[in-house]
């Protein structure tokens, strides 16, 4: 086995599973920065449920972890220094594009929620969640401060 054999597998291995690594949100868990902070309330009753898959942010840390782990792997091919570092390119380009691939593929089941709010209006609000969390008719809560909002029962 080569010396880029010996590397390619465990750096691969890690660029999945850091980037598998982000905890995925749901309607249940806050992040700190939301906590101790006021909050809206509205009641409604849910409308209509729609499941939607959720994709991940575009937060780069799969392409920017894959890269570095690639540049490094493929710094090793070659003897020359001019060689190292055309390996190097490559393999930070390979591992980029392996990591947004890794990322880009872990999507999230979501639900799309239309709530007529107990003030008439009518919003809808996309959330992770299953189709067995919440049926047509249910009073529910919209909590929320404009920027992150989730129903709840």
């Amino acid at each position: 086995m080569t010396r880029l054999s010996h590397l390619s597998l465990p750096l691969l291995v890690s660029a999945a599973l850091i980037s598998a690594c982000t905890p995925q949100p749901t309607p249940n868990s806050y992040r700190r920065t939301e906590t101790m902070r006021p909050q809206s309330v509205e009641l409604g009753t849910l409308q209509s449920i729609r499941p939607v898959n959720i994709r991940p942010g575009e937060t780069r840390l799969g392409m920017g972890t894959g890269a570095i782990l690639g540049g490094i792997a493929g710094s090793q091919i070659g003897g020359g220094t001019a060689a190292n570092v055309a390996g190097g390119v490559a393999g930070a380009v390979a591992g980029g594009a392996l990591g947004s691939a890794l990322q880009g593929s872990q999507s999230t089941a979501g639900l799309e929620l239309t709530v007529e709010l107990d003030s008439g209006r009518t919003i809808a609000i996309v959330q992770p969640g299953g189709p067995n969390d919440f049926r047509i008719g249910d009073r529910v809560r919209v909590i929320g401060n404009g920027e992150n909002t989730r129903v709840t029962r």
